[in-house]
């Protein structure tokens, strides 16, 4: 029998798996290495530059990220917070893996970016790691630290709090605050054993508290009254309403239970009718519990959809905000889809049912009004550097959308204006800001969720901002003095 045939086959066989082999190693190595050693789940990204230099973070010529040798086998350095509980909302924390702006920018911070591996290619060559690159941030340090203060002064123990402001005409973040934070000393690469645990802790929180969670881009509350800039806005540019539009703000019986959508007064603009900017200025929820059923929930969440509700608004790469939403259907006690009702519509009109929002988000709709209607995309990261200095990536700010027309957010600059004038937060007159106050119960035994959502300064406005603190009372008196608190450094010169 002639064995040369099959052995033949068998060779040429081998011979084409041998090829697949290498065709998909170098496909791994070539194509797919910069995918797979930056993906996400990839922890060994993040350990492999233990005992290497990693690039700063700065913002307003102040260092608040750095590495720093600790004298040890492993790691040979270490990560240092300045003010890190501060901050951490906008830089993380590295150990093993990371979070927020150490996870977005790992690549350029361990220097393994292309954009930092072809500028000094010959390092590569001769086998000398390269130097990790520094961002330089949009925050005002500040302005955080005011924030941070405030929040947590004006929060109740044991809750939350947070605050945003925006340039409205770039995106740039100035401020991300949270209360309550954590230390990202104390999880640090240097602390070992002891670091993984305190993570571990963080992580697990206490009750409604994850402080590994921020409150200001990455956890939604009920954004009560403050919502009513965005259901005003869309009575204006669906319903054909305007500024001067009489509307009905007396009793309101919700169609399906029959029982009463109260005002906080049933006085003043709140008596009967008044004309739309009055029942703002005053908050009237009648009004707006009839906006939010004339608009339906359909239209109602299609049409907050351009401000960036239902959809993952991403600061940076690999950075995303938590989801806000208006939602038309929910998840019922039994675990069956069920829709948003007429009742739950009017609701929602004022901020309360499912309507969840980060502060972020509120900002963003702020930024609407401030910008003639136009949102320009968040972000934080101002500029990239090599360590000789030279640039590796410049913001370059980016339209979000068109929210609302021009005419539509001027009308609206001036409700927010009579908001502090004759409305519903006089006690922030003179501080330079305007903007809605919001109450919402959260229900649960969980106390009220607190807002203030403007703009500043009151004429030629350039800022947008939202500030949210839990607690009892109201957003006029809990979370207004904040938001004047934080952009009285921001409006600093």
């Amino acid at each position: 029998m002639n064995m040369d045939k099959p052995i033949r086959r068998v060779a040429i066989f081998a011979l084409l798996l041998f090829f697949g082999l290498m065709a998909q190693v170098n496909y791994v190595q070539g194509s797919q290495a910069e995918d797979l050693r930056t993906d996400a789940r990839n922890s060994r990204q993040y350990s492999d530059v233990f005992n290497n230099p990693r690039g700063q973070i700065s913002t307003g010529g102040v260092v608040l990220v750095s590495s720093t040798p600790t004298n040890k086998d492993n790691p040979k350095y270490g990560r240092t917070y300045k003010e890190g509980p501060v901050f951490a909302p906008v830089t993380g924390y590295f150990n093993g893996n990371a979070s927020q702006l150490e996870r977005a920018y790992n690549s350029l911070l361990s220097g393994k970016d292309k954009r930092v591996t072809r500028q000094h290619w010959f390092d590569a060559f001769i086998g000398k790691k390269p130097d990790g690159a520094n961002l330089e941030l949009t925050i005002d340090p500040r302005a955080q630290r005011t924030a941070y203060e405030a929040l947590k002064n004006q929060t109740s123990a044991g809750r939350r709090g947070g605050a945003v402001v925006l340039d409205a005409k770039t995106g740039a973040l100035k401020v991300a605050a949270s209360w309550p934070s954590f230390d990202p000393n104390e999880v640090a690469p240097q602390t070992g054993t002891k670091g993984v645990k305190r993570l571990e802790e963080l992580d697990q929180g206490k009750g409604v508290i994850k402080p590994l969670i921020d409150n200001a881009l990455s956890q939604t509350f009920p954004p009560g009254s403050s919502f009513k800039a965005l259901v005003a806005a869309l009575g204006m540019e669906k319903l054909g309403l305007d500024e001067s539009s009489s509307v009905n703000t007396g009793p309101l019986l919700l169609p399906e239970s029959n029982r009463p959508l109260p005002n906080s007064h049933d006085s003043g603009q709140c008596a009967g009718t008044a004309p739309l900017k009055g029942a703002f200025a005053e908050s009237c929820n009648t009004s707006f519990g009839r906006l939010a059923l004339d608009l339906g929930i359909q239209q109602l969440s299609e049409g907050s959809e351009p401000y960036g509700f239902g959809k993952r608004v991403f600061v940076e790469p690999d950075f995303p905000a938590a989801v806000s939403d208006i939602p038309v259907s929910f998840t019922g006690a039994d675990g069956k889809t069920v829709q948003t009702g007429r009742d739950g519509t009017a609701r929602s009109g004022i901020g309360q049912e499912n309507v969840r929002s980060t502060p972020l988000q509120m900002a963003m709709v702020a930024a609407a009004i401030v910008n003639d209607g136009k949102i320009m995309n968040p972000y934080l990261v101002q500029r990239a550097r090599a360590k000789d200095q030279s640039v590796l990536y410049n913001a370059d700010p980016k339209e979000y959308g068109q929210a609302m027309k021009a005419d539509t957010a001027e009308q609206l600059r001036g409700m927010m204006r009579a908001v502090i004038e004759v409305g519903t937060a006089k006690n922030l007159q003179g501080r330079n800001i305007a903007g809605k106050t919001g109450t919402a119960e959260q229900g649960g035994g969980n106390p009220n969720a607190r807002w203030f959502v403007g703009f500043a300064p009151v004429e030629n406005p350039r800022y947008a901002f939202a500030v949210m603190t839990e607690g009892p009372n109201d957003g006029a008196t809990n979370a207004g003095p904040v938001a004047a608190a934080i952009m009285a450094q921001v409006l600093k010169k």
